[in-house]
């Protein structure tokens, strides 16, 4: 079984599961989007959104497949361009960091490195693009979600980003902020790649040449 990462496009977007398509905690301001969900038109400010970012400033996303089937995806983009990411206590993000927004694994295939891949992704291209940081707000209390879409949480559990590499910048009982500093991040990613790939098989990043399997 193999695994494959690619960047999020306009083209594949449809390939997010269908709640998160319409999903636009991050992308609007809460009162807009109350009016969105209130019409109806929340799939099309999605792809507005993406593709916005896409134009102004580049790569804002990774889709992860398992053979053709699409199995998780993660956003990303400048604090400035996540409306959303005022209302959280611990805000504002700081200036020289991307903050993570949508992240979300398919049930079935968590457990198995899938989420820490698509971290990897995302250290991988934003390190080339010269980021200092990445950075996100984490929920503390993920069984006491305070807005869930199709089941899950719009806000990463803190747990989870502490297992990859995440330190909490500012603490909150419910909404911690937490940040990657993306030069810890490649010396992490050396210390696990061989650990990924004999987990997951051999695993090609679109932004990159695959790397040689080890033995």
């Amino acid at each position: 079984m193999s695994r494959r990462v690619v960047g999020v496009t306009l083209d594949n977007l449809e390939q997010l599961p269908k709640d998160c398509r319409r999903c636009v905690y991050w992308e609007l301001a809460p009162h807009l989007k109350a009016q969105a969900e209130e019409f109806g038109d929340t799939e099309v400010e999605k792809e507005a959104w993406v593709s916005a970012i896409l134009l102004e400033w580049g790569a804002c996303g990774r889709i992860v497949f398992s053979d053709t089937l699409p199995v998780g995806f993660v956003l990303y983009a400048p604090p400035n361009a996540v409306p959303r990411s005022s209302a959280f206590p611990t805000s504002p993000a700081s200036a020289d960091a991307v903050l993570l927004t949508g992240f979300h694994v398919l049930p079935e295939f968590r457990g198995g490195g899938l989420g820490r891949l698509l971290v990897q992704a995302v250290a991988k291209d934003l390190t080339k693009r010269g980021v200092r940081a990445i950075e996100a707000f984490g929920d503390a209390q993920p069984s006491e979600p305070e807005e869930g879409v199709g089941g899950h949480t719009c806000v990463v559990p803190s747990e989870f980003l502490q297992s990859v590499g995440f330190k909490t910048v500012r603490p909150h009982p419910k909404w911690p902020r937490l940040r990657l500093e993306l030069r810890s991040a490649i010396s992490w990613k050396e210390d696990v790649e061989a650990a990924l790939e004999r987990l997951l098989g051999q695993v090609s990043i679109s932004t990159a040449e695959p790397s040689a399997a080890r033995a």
